[in-house]
């Protein structure tokens, strides 16, 4: 029974999110329809989605658990952390998901369970046909397009984008920004239509008398022949009998509003919150160096996204043994990867400061580990020791007294008793401060002093 609804849901690609056709249709003042399926006409609008769909996407997935303090990674990890939906490729799941949240404000996806309640599969719902509602507990219920009954938090997983105070579903980019998403559009297609109408027209012949439908031909025919094309462009023209030839050329800038789409362009820009020149937009580079900028676009547009994702899919981890501590976790290095040049300072400071091993750095860059014990061990600088060494340091304080001691003129004995020292033997041959020696006799080292 459970397979059989499984596999009778109908997936959700990336292209058919919002192909179900019951879709809102808000019009606006620049006379367009807006949808979620007309947005996507919006050339800035459709680089934006697709931009961090993509980049969120094709982010790797882990599963940790934290034990004592510290993230183990979880293992065996569950399937649907490498495969959420069986019918699709684990990018194209994730995108839909950062699909339907960017356009629509709301994710809902469906989880199918086996009979101990472990995930079986997920699917995007189109969220056009779900309708959310509180029942009296303050619990959430969702009544799906297809599904006989309401459907719990336990069977959808709910993620919203902004949340009006007292309201449940997120709000709808479309709906919200339809003016600035509508202008875009009438701009575009203005544009379009321009070119395409043969509205650019070149010029016109004005004659003082009065000619035929034949004549007016002819003359319109013969100047044509004569001008038409980029290499008679140049040619002089000869009117006579009055004529005279007046252009009506419009300025291309002009004809395509190219500064107002480069301010459409913005908007939409701002509305997915994505720095300007991850869009093309020219002169709006914020930082110099590409690192900076990808930290930006980072922090700002993917991190929020990211942790919401992260917060909602980690609580399909309770369904395994020992998953109360557990959860899913993006990995964001691939999106602030910076030069090798910078990559080898941080990791040679981070050796040196004994953070991680000769072989951590090399798996961080994907290379083999060397097959020598010492490249798992931590390197710890002369300047610090480990915290189960420290008290080296303090026995190293108390001899450096002793020997001040001693270098005083007190009693060697006397020196360490004082600072704490247990007494230790000596040879009895006087500082090599006094007197160098060359050679020893390990048996009778003071016959080197004696005088005949």
């Amino acid at each position: 029974m459970v397979l059989n609804r499984l596999f009778e849901q109908r997936s959700t690609s990336y292209q058919s999110i919002f192909a179900a056709g019951d879709d809102v249709v808000f019009g606006t003042l620049a006379d367009t329809a807006i949808d979620s399926k007309t947005a996507f006409e919006v050339n800035a609008v459709y680089s934006a989605v697709a931009l961090i769909a993509n980049s969120i996407s094709t982010l790797p997935l882990e599963a940790f658990v934290r034990e004592a303090g510290q993230r183990q990674p979880y293992m065996p990890r569950p399937e649907w952390v490498s495969k959420p939906d069986v019918a699709l490729p684990r990018t194209a799941f994730y995108n839909s998901v950062i699909v339907s949240l960017l356009i629509d404000g709301n994710v809902f996806v469906r989880v199918f369970t086996d009979t101990r309640g472990r995930v079986l599969n997920l699917v995007v719902l189109n969220p056009r046909s779900v309708i959310v509602t509180r029942n009296a507990k303050g619990l959430l219920n969702f009544q799906v397009e297809g599904e006989s009954k309401p459907l719990t938090s336990s069977d959808v997983l709910f993620i919203p984008d902004v949340v009006r105070p007292g309201q449940v579903r997120g709000v709808s980019r479309v709906e919200a920004l339809k003016e600035n998403f509508g202008l875009a559009l009438a701009l575009e297609k203005f544009a379009a239509q321009f070119l395409g109408n043969g509205t650019n027209l070149a010029g016109v012949i004005e004659f003082p008398g009065t000619l035929t439908q034949e004549q007016a031909e002819n003359l319109r025919e013969n100047f044509d022949a004569k001008h038409r094309g980029w290499r008679r462009g140049h040619r002089t023209g000869i009117l006579s009998g009055g004529a005279s030839f007046k252009t009506t050329q419009v300025d291309p800038q002009a004809s395509q509003n190219l500064e107002a789409r480069r301010m459409a362009v913005e908007d939409v820009a701002r509305a997915f919150n994505i720095p300007g020149h991850l869009l093309n937009i020219a002169g709006t580079m914020s930082y110099a160096s590409v690192e900076a900028n990808g930290l930006q676009f980072l922090q700002l547009t993917i991190l929020p996204i990211v942790q919401k994702l992260e917060e909602v899919f980690s609580t399909l981890m309770t369904r395994y043994p020992n998953g109360e501590n557990a959860f899913v976790k993006f990995n964001l290095t691939g999106l602030v990867r910076s030069d090798i040049q910078t990559r080898t300072a941080a990791y040679s400071t981070m050796v040196q400061m004994g953070a991680i091993s000769l072989n951590e750095v090399r798996r961080l860059e994907d290379l083999p580990d060397i097959d020598d014990p010492a490249a798992n061990n931590v390197r710890v600088p002369l300047a610090n020791v480990n915290i189960e060494a420290a008290d080296l340091i303090a026995e190293e304080k108390k001899i450096k007294m002793a020997t001040t001691l001693v270098l005083a003129g007190y009693d060697p004995a006397e020196s360490l008793s004082a600072v704490g020292i247990e007494p230790i033997g000596h040879t009895g041959v006087p500082s090599v401060q006094l007197q160098g020696v060359a050679q020893i006799d390990p048996a009778n080292p003071k016959d080197v002093y004696e005088v005949d």
